[in-house]
């Protein structure tokens, strides 16, 4: 009887994480009890995710409001900074703004509308559509903005952002002007020193403001890209990706990711005789239908992995071929000839109409959000996630 059974994905506990710890080794002594305890046998390529949060914080990769406003004064001076397209997220930005605004005299803090670029609305489009506002021509001061909107809690959260990003920005001694816009060069009416908080879209962001002038440009991933007085860092990300950590500290997104993936791989080969593939992942990316929010606020799903995650899939759709190449077939008769066929499928399908309705992602981005989603960022405490037969097919028996 063929197998029954196709992808399968198990968090896998750990102990607690703590700086210093070599998460390779925990990692593969709790990857080899979980396949005692459950009988697990183990093939090449299964995969093994590992969180980034664990890795940042087995590296120590953290950083203070101090030395996150030591690296602002040291790169825009006194200049008043413009803040351009910052997420409306507790976790993810707040102690970020409170380092900058510790270290700056004055901020113009740009917020887009309705929504920020991973879909946490301030208004809805209903109170766009109401007010008879286009969010792609119209700049609003906050005297304007409230005028027409009021006060506007998250729908989850509960929390006015504008009020919360405010005050926490007075709290440092610093002045604060709020506008909204979600055009970049509407900051330089007010400042030509920018700092992109956007994620996705900053490199877009960047060339704008240089074609129209700004003298100071820079982006998230441009602060903390070495160590300031003893912090964390990222070369690639700067500050992009990081996490609230405690009222004063953000941990950082995790340093030399795809050299960890390569030696937790060597050492489970060692461990295990199999070619199992690894990747380090963060947010997932997917969007959430019904608050509208899009998850990867991470500057990408996965900073590090083997080589045998490079690619996209190349399936084709079951579907397609049962209606159409083998509308006349039934019971074993179909599965037969739908084996073969895939069996002997072209290893590019891009394009083709046995792929259409496929997932043409990477395949780092696909494998990234199903360990996000099975590890959780709760209290499951389960930062590896372990995959099996995620590159098998209805051939494989």
């Amino acid at each position: 009887m063929s197998r029954t059974i196709g992808t399968v994905a198990r968090g896998i506990r750990t102990p607690i994480i703590r700086q210093g710890d070599n998460l390779v080794q925990i990692v593969t002594d709790s990857l080899l009890g979980a396949f005692a305890e459950e009988n697990i046998t183990v093939h090449d390529r299964d995969i093994v995710g590992v969180t980034e949060a664990v890795l940042a914080r087995a590296q120590g990769n953290y950083a203070s409001c101090d030395q996150i406003a030591k690296d602002i004064q040291h790169k825009f001076g006194n200049e008043t900074i413009g803040i351009i397209f910052p997420i409306l997220s507790r976790n993810r930005f707040s102690i970020v703004l409170k380092g900058i605004a510790r270290g700056a005299k004055k901020i113009v803090l740009m917020l887009s509308y309705p929504s920020d670029e991973v879909g946490n609305h301030l208004i809805s489009l209903d109170q766009l559509d109401e007010k008879n506002v286009n969010p792609w021509s119209t700049l609003l001061n906050e005297e304007e903005y409230r005028e027409l909107f009021g006060s506007n809690e998250h729908p989850f959260t509960k929390v006015d952002y504008v009020k919360y990003y405010k005050e926490l920005i007075m709290e440092e001694d610093c002045e604060v002007e709020i506008i909204f816009s979600n055009n970049a060069t509407d900051m330089l009416k007010y400042t030509s020193h920018v700092l992109c908080a956007d994620i996705h879209s900053r490199q877009r962001s960047k060339r704008l403001l240089k074609n129209a002038g700004a003298e100071t440009i820079l982006g998230l991933d441009d602060i903390l890209t070495e160590s300031v007085e003893g912090s964390g860092y990222n070369t690639q990300y700067g500050l992009l990706g990081s996490n609230k950590s405690t009222e004063e500290t953000v941990k950082l997104f995790p340093r030399d990711s795809q050299k960890f993936a390569e030696e937790l791989a060597d050492a489970l080969k060692k461990a295990t005789g199999k070619n199992i593939e690894v990747l380090v992942y963060g947010d997932g990316a997917f969007k959430d239908p019904q608050g509208k929010i899009w998850e990867l606020a991470d500057p990408v799903v996965s900073p590090g992995y083997t080589d045998g995650l490079i690619g996209l899939p190349s399936e084709l759709k079951l579907k397609y071929l049962a209606d159409n190449q083998f509308a006349d077939l039934s019971g074993d008769e179909l599965r037969r000839a739908m084996t073969d066929y895939i069996a002997n499928k072209n290893s590019e399908l891009m394009g083709s109409l046995e792929s259409l309705g496929t997932t043409p992602r990477q395949l780092t981005d696909l494998i990234g959000s199903l360990c996000d989603l099975t590890s959780g960022s709760g209290d499951k405490g389960t930062p590896v996630v372990f995959i099996q037969g995620y590159f098998d097919n209805y051939a494989n028996q």
